[in-house]
């Protein structure tokens, strides 16, 4: 799950990690009184969306007055905010953040993210911080240095202070910067995070650190023991379909392509997505039914997939273990029934009660195609798909 930089902003400074003053605005107006009761004579109108490069695309701006405030509220409050995070369909801003202006001598770049391989958090620094950190890996790795952290010693001193000289810290600077990342390190861990972006973090002319920008996101499953966190969903940062997905307990993600994808198991839907690509073609979405799906489940699905205008074919790869096969075969029948299908459908099964399940659909009288294996099943996908 995904939060705004303001709710962000404000479980950090929970843990001591410090940031600029701002407030949280909904409304013109309201930007207008945030920016007053601040005080200063500069500030930053931010754009909060769920995607990153909001600078780029317009939607942070600085401010040297009430009016100007009130003029940057008004442009971008309401605009569909376009960067390389939202594709080029945008997001429209729906809340502002009004900080106080900072007077920054230097940007770095902060991130912790779960390391799987290592099975350890690892904090990631770099002395270009408001880059993006991929650019900055694939142009100048050397500029990015890591630290695995033991969950046992937590982020130990020594490793704090040597990651704060290595990407630029000025000396009266380290024991500021060693207790933040020693904070930042605490409030991944506390709130089951599974990344936490400070780009950038900076370094004032007095020599203190800001996190100037957050970003958190948290592991849905452990959300159930941070009910405050979940209150924070923006429902309307998400796609619809996504969200009626989790409504019925499918794991859906939309994607760009034109045939649709219902498997059962993360794996085999990646593996799936994999072999539509290496066919020619591209799929519409990821869909894991998961391992017990029952006909009303897998009918949901179906509808969630008919929502995307650009869908041209399906593609059903189901590998019956504990989903025994027929009951996958009487859900397809009953879906593509109640939904009156009208796109090419491409059936592989494999697994428990598979011959019943390949009896289910032949006897259906629908026209669906059916496939051996998983190299056929895309094969065929991919023509229905072109009309062929």
């Amino acid at each position: 799950m995904k939060i705004h930089e303001y709710q962000a902003k404000e479980i950090l400074r929970e843990f001591g990690v410090a940031t600029p003053c701002g407030i949280a605005c909904f409304s013109i107006d309201q930007a207008v009184a945030a920016a007053s009761k601040l005080g200063g004579s500069v500030w930053v109108v931010k754009a909060q969306i769920h995607a990153g490069g909001r600078g780029k695309g317009g939607g942070v701006k600085v401010a040297r007055s009430l009016d100007e405030v009130r003029q940057l509220a008004t442009a971008i409050l309401g605009m569909t905010l376009v960067t390389h995070q939202t594709g080029a369909h945008g997001q429209v801003v729906r809340r502002l953040l009004i900080e106080q202006g900072a007077d920054i001598k230097k940007e770095l770049y902060i991130g912790m993210v779960v390391d799987r391989s290592n099975q350890r958090v690892c904090l990631m620094a770099s002395s270009e911080g408001g880059m993006d950190i991929e650019q900055v890996a694939a142009s100048m790795p050397g500029k990015i240095h890591k630290v695995l952290i033991d969950p046992l010693a937590g982020l130990t001193d020594q490793d704090a202070d040597d990651i704060a000289r290595k990407i630029g810290v000025a000396e009266p600077a380290v024991t500021e910067a060693r207790i933040l990342l020693q904070n930042l390190y605490q409030a991944f861990d506390s709130t089951d995070a599974t990344l936490v972006e400070i780009n950038p973090l900076i370094l004032t002319a007095d020599n203190h650190v800001l996190a100037l920008d957050a970003k958190m996101n948290f592991d849905d499953n452990a959300l159930f023991r941070h009910p405050e966190i979940a209150a924070l969903r923006d429902l309307d940062e998400e796609d619809p379909s996504e969200i009626e997905a989790s409504k019925h307990d499918l794991s859906y993600i939309s994607l760009d392509g034109n045939i649709g994808c219902l498997v059962n198991g993360a794996g085999l839907a990646m593996a799936t997505m994999d072999i539509i690509k290496l066919y020619g073609g591209s799929p519409a979405n990821f869909l894991d039914v998961g391992g017990g799906a029952t006909a009303e489940k897998v009918a949901e699905a179906f509808k969630l997939m008919l929502r995307n205008p650009k869908l041209q074919a399906i593609l059903v790869n189901i590998f019956g273990g504990i989903m025994k096969c027929d009951v996958i075969a009487e859900g397809v029948v009953a879906a593509a029934r109640e939904v009156q299908l009208s796109v090419p459908l491409v059936v592989r099964l494999e697994g428990t009660n598979v011959d019943l399940g390949k009896k289910i659909l032949a006897e259906s009288g629908l026209p669906i195609i059916s496939a051996s294996n998983m190299a056929d099943a895309a094969e065929k996908a991919v023509t229905a798909a072109r009309g062929i």
